[in-house]
């Protein structure tokens, strides 16, 4: 186990990911009981079917858990640890395609006006302007902040860095922000008392989350954001290239799940094109 999370971590997966595999196999040895080399096919569909009938948990979150043990029974395989991979039969499981929803331009402003520290202003400016994930802006530090380009270096999945761009209200409000601190911090957020640490990304869903629920707006989390940003850049024209490079996805198909392409838009281009 510590070796294949040790490879995991290698790769270039996060410390929450590398956590939440060595949850799901721990329980998922614990509950079979058996030796590795001795699970079979069956065992794991067994435990699957069980699993999900006692969580009552969606066919998103089953899918995750098979492509969990099929990523740790294949590297199993891979280091000859075992002969075959016994997930290899066990098909990925069929998920429904949910549009998930977007902030709206109102929900955006009720959220700007919410904020009661220009610190939670510039967090929010900098999400809807860049798209960027939670873990790329808690990782941040000012001298990844170019502004006279209005852009910032960012560090995604698989320690890969990328170029991200943001608007001007954006750069006003960062700027702000870092005349009125006066701590040494490198880091681009930080705590609001002392010792001004590096924001956490829990600190950070929990801002967004209390603003939402303050403003009765559903589920709102850093995420939601990035998701807008793609709709909205995809909506107005930009290419679905573009788009994947700011996100920094390697498939395109990963963006497409992004971008929820707006039904006012089709409608209209029906009926330019062929009504």
């Amino acid at each position: 186990m510590n070796m294949f999370l040790s490879a995991k971590d290698i790769e270039g997966c996060s410390n929450r990911t590398i956590k939440y595999y060595k949850d799901i196999i721990l329980k998922f040895i614990k509950d079979v009981d058996k030796p590795i080399r001795e699970i079979t096919t069956d065992d794991i569909r067994l435990y699957l079917s069980k699993y999900k009938e006692e969580s009552n948990c969606s066919s998103v979150t089953m899918d995750n858990i098979r492509r969990i043990f099929s990523s740790f029974f294949s590297w199993l395989e891979d280091e000859d640890y075992i002969l075959k991979s016994p997930v290899r039969r066990i098909h990925r499981v069929k998920t429904a395609i949910v549009v998930k929803e977007t902030l709206t331009d109102e929900n955006i402003e009720n959220l700007r006006d919410e904020c009661s520290h220009v610190r939670e202003l510039a967090i929010i400016e900098l999400f809807i302007s860049t798209g960027m994930r939670v873990g790329e802006l808690v990782n941040l530090n000012i001298d990844d902040v170019n502004f006279e380009d209005r852009s910032c270096i960012v560090l995604g999945k698989g320690n890969k860095q990328r170029e991200v761009y943001f608007d001007a209200r954006t750069k006003i409000h960062l700027q702000q922000y870092l005349n009125l601190r006066t701590d040494e911090e490198k880091a681009l957020f930080v705590s609001k008392i002392k010792p001004y640490h590096r924001i956490t990304i829990s600190a950070v869903e929990s801002i967004i989350r209390n603003m939402g629920k303050k403003l009765n707006i559903k589920k709102v989390h850093p995420h939601k954001f990035r998701r807008t940003m793609a709709t909205t850049a995809i909506d107005k024209g930009m290419p679905i290239e573009q788009v994947q490079k700011l996100l920094g996805h390697t498939k395109i198909d990963t963006t497409m799940h992004y971008a929820m392409v707006n039904q006012s838009n089709v409608k209209f281009s029906h009926r330019k094109y062929i009504s």
